[in-house]
């Protein structure tokens, strides 16, 4: 055995230990993913001019014991204090492990500090720091031991910098994140990828603007940058999601191959609605992904929305012999377009074909209306009892579905006796309280319809639709209109953007006598979704206002969209019949 260390070099004994010890212990956990995930060139550590005493060999093999035996902190702690004295950064690192392995933020910190301290140039060790101040939310401190990082990066700095926020993902403040790496980048911004982690930073802090200047930086200094381009349309899809589709079709205007940005481009005209021109850019993604499952489906679903049922029909057919993981999905849409077609009986096999899980229950309503509309209720009825018997989880939404049933087919009271002979078992369930005080509401039964709802209200006072339906109730009646405002303004507290309690607050206001401010809201709630009663209360508020032909008008395309709709006819039949 050599009896002096130059520089300390472990006995084959101690060496052995450490070895044995290093594979019982499972792997340290990382903190946070650092900047550098390659792992470092081979360097000269500085290690210190050590002899190997007797009180070094007991410490580290007390640390090793310590640590096979479980005992983290007191291995930690040995091996702290045998680096404090060796200083050998062999150590201090192999007390961070240590420490880091038994959850000890504070050690594990100290220990990399004296890592640090030791060996200023390991890469490691300011990875392990990085990673420990972002774990323990300590910003303030973080900034050196990244920038050390980046300056270490040598060929690969521009990977470095993109992956700088990767750092930053669970550190609560982006704003501040988004001045550590504006700081950080500032000696690299003669390079694109500077730029683009600000850019990346200000998206995370929802700082559009400051983003958008920084991605067009770096398309200033890389201009056929794919991935700047759609970072730029994503900052500017927050504020005007018209601006960045243009930025996008613009970009592939003169790059027609670029996939990544066409399947952007795609998604965002979704998003804006715009579903034929979106299928158009799908269909030009299939010529260059023939097979792609996830672009078929796309053009598979924008067909629906378009009511183009064969195009649709065909690519979800397509589907069905590939290893799709929305399978059930797909059934469910065939069978809808069967329907829209008028052929039940196809309709009723693909509903059937769906398994129990994520769509089965809609699946299953699906056969019970289809049953009905052909004018088979009680078939419906049995097949949604017999479902709700086989034990499904369902089990109430199951019961209102066939509530609904019967309402839709004129049998209210039967509809009503179902929820309430449900509701005398279970008092407090939500869904049915709710629903049995609409049905009490349509049968004229005000008082259960409102002791149902205050009920309801006191379960479950975030309950938006339970405020909305009472207050809608005393305007429709004519009643109590101040309090039936402030019920409906607590609902649009709780829900602002619901088109149906924004009808609400039009109703009661033209109820009020406030005709302009209830046109503002009935013209809101009609433009998020033209439904036909509130198209019916809209016409209505333009006709007290003499604007007539706008109230025909509106009625009148309603009632083209939406025939048989018992309050518009009636609304139609009382102003302009």
């Amino acid at each position: 055995m050599t009896d002096s260390l130059r520089p300390l070099l472990f006995p084959a004994a101690v060496a052995a230990v450490l070895m044995l010890s290093a594979c019982a212990q499972a792997p340290a956990r990382q903190p946070a993913e650092t900047v550098r995930e390659a792992q470092p060139k081979e360097r000269t550590e500085p290690l210190p001019q050590q002899e190997l005493t007797g009180q070094i060999l007991y410490q580290t093999l007390l640390a090793e014991i310590a640590g096979q035996r479980g005992n983290l902190d007191l291995s930690a702690s040995a091996y702290m204090d045998l680096a404090r004295s060796t200083r050998d950064p062999r150590v201090a690192r192999r007390a961070a492990e240590m420490a880091l392995h038994g959850r000890n933020l504070d050690m594990a910190l100290q220990a990399t500090r004296l890592w640090v301290e030791i060996d200023p140039e390991s890469s490691q060790a300011h990875q392990m720091m990085a990673g420990l101040l972002v774990s323990a939310n300590r910003l303030d401190e973080l900034q050196p031991h990244v920038a050390k990082l980046l300056a270490q990066e040598g060929e690969n700095l521009s990977d470095g910098l993109l992956r700088l926020n990767r750092l930053f993902a669970r550190y609560p403040d982006k704003k501040a994140v988004l001045t550590m790496v504006e700081q950080l980048t500032q000696p690299y911004v003669g390079l694109p990828e500077a730029h683009f982690a600000r850019a990346q930073a200000a998206l995370n802090a929802a700082e559009w603007r400051r983003g958008i200047a920084e991605a067009d930086k770096a398309l200033d200094l890389r201009p056929e940058w794919d991935i700047a381009v759609m970072l730029k349309a994503q900052l500017q899809r927050a504020e005007s999601p018209e601006a960045a589709i243009e930025t996008l079709r613009a970009y592939l205007a003169g790059h027609p191959q670029a996939r990544e940005v066409r399947l952007q481009y795609a998604r965002n005209l979704v998003g804006a609605r715009k579903f034929s021109q979106a299928r158009t850019e799908f269909q030009r993604l299939l010529g260059d992904f023939p097979g792609n499952a996830d672009v078929i489906y796309a053009v598979a679903v924008l067909s629906v929305q378009l009511s183009d049922w064969a195009v649709a029909e065909e690519n979800f057919k397509k589907l069905l012999g590939k290893d799709f993981a929305e399978i059930d999905t797909v059934r469910l849409y065939l069978g809808q377009i069967a329907e829209e077609r008028k052929q039940f009986d196809e309709a009723l096999r693909w509903y059937a074909e769906v398994v129990p899980g994520e769509q089965y229950l809609a699946a299953q309503l699906r056969i019970a209306q289809l049953l009905a509309k052909q004018g088979n209720l009680e078939a419906g009825r049995r097949h949604l009892q017999e479902v709700r018997a086989a034990g499904n989880a369902d089990r109430i939404q199951l019961l209102l579905a066939e509530s609904q049933l019967l309402r839709d087919g004129g049998r209210t009271q039967e509809a009503y006796e179902l929820l309430a002979g449900s509701l005398a078992a279970q008092p407090e369930q939500p869904e049915l309280l709710y629903e049995s005080a609409l049905l009490a509401e349509k049968l004229g039964r005000h008082e259960a319809m409102e002791a149902g709802l205050r009920k309801l209200i006191r379960l479950k006072p975030e309950h938006a639709h339970a405020y909305n339906a009472l207050g809608y109730s005393l305007a429709e009646r004519n009643q109590r209109l101040d309090e039936a405002e402030q019920l409906i303004v607590k609902a649009m507290q709780l829900s602002p953007d619901d088109p149906f309690i924004i009808d609400s607050m039009g109703w009661v206001l033209y109820r009020k006598g406030d005709n302009e401010g209830a046109l503002t809201h009935l013209q809101r709630a009609f433009s998020i979704r033209p439904d036909p009663e509130i198209a019916a209360h809209l016409g209505e508020v333009l006709w007290a206002l003499g604007r007539r032909d706008e109230a025909k008008r509106t009625w009148r395309e309603a009632a083209n969209a939406h025939p048989g709709n018992e309050v518009l006819a009636e609304v139609i039949k009382r102003f302009a019949p």
